[in-house]
């Protein structure tokens, strides 16, 4: 089966537009909060079977709420709660998506930031498809800007030839059983260093896949994110 994990764990709101972790956020005319822009691409995909979206305990309420004003399916689509970080939310997602369905060996997690709305079906298809072939993958775009390594935060320690660096965005999916197993052999030091799941796998040797994205792919984290999204989809830009 496919399952798609949508994060959004989190509650803090640097932009200060309100009282609202970014997430719930209203982007475009419509004033559609962005976690449901993200979630609409996710149920375009009809290989997915079914959505898990992880939340703070504190909001769980509120998306519940949001996804019956939105009409949303809940028998398609789940609020769960989330946990102290990336990782450990999609650890919480999956120990939820084995308790209702069971473990397969072959199932399959794709899992994207909430606050990437621009997310195409393109993306989500091909990430299907690449962590069925390998197990792992990631969406990345060519960096276009050139790169520069620093080990103390003052000097330059290294400038990495440009043409091998991405930037890493999400969608990023993988085999189930071979994530958990993965993480579960971590210990404490490891975990809190390897906060990005795909790290797991290279930490472990295990090959990940790239899968082409879209600069249009953004994350929404800034008052500019935020602008920049509001024009995309022709809304007010918040100002």
């Amino acid at each position: 089966m496919i399952f798609g994990a949508i994060v959004a764990g989190g509650v803090g709101n640097r932009m200060n537009l309100s009282g609202l972790p970014k997430q719930f956020l209203p982007l475009g005319n419509s004033k559609k909060p962005i976690i449901i822009h993200t979630l609409e691409k996710f149920l375009l995909c009809d290989r997915i079977d079914y959505i898990y979206i992880g939340v703070h305990k504190d909001w769980l309420g509120y998306a519940e709420e949001l996804l019956d004003k939105y009409e949303i399916d809940t028998k398609k689509v789940f609020v769960i709660s989330g946990g102290i970080d990336r990782n450990l939310t999609i650890m919480n997602i999956i120990k939820v998506i084995e308790t209702n369905h069971g473990e397969n060996p072959d199932n399959i997690i794709v899992t994207h930031d909430a606050v990437r709305p621009f997310v195409t079906i393109k993306m989500i298809e091909e990430n299907i498809d690449a962590a069925i072939e390998c197990g792992a993958c990631d969406t990345v775009v060519n960096a276009i800007d050139t790169i520069i390594e620093s080990s103390d935060g003052k000097h330059i320690s290294s400038v990495p030839e440009r043409k091998l660096m991405y930037q890493g965005q999400t969608p990023q999916s993988f085999n189930i059983s071979k994530l958990k197993n993965l993480y579960f052999d971590l210990n404490d030091e490891e975990k809190n260093v390897l906060t990005d799941a795909c790290k797991i796998f290279i930490f472990r040797n295990h090959p990940v896949k790239l899968v082409k994205g879209d600069t249009f792919n953004i994350k929404i984290t800034t008052v500019s994110d935020y602008k920049i999204a509001q024009a995309i989809v022709g809304g007010s830009k918040g100002d």
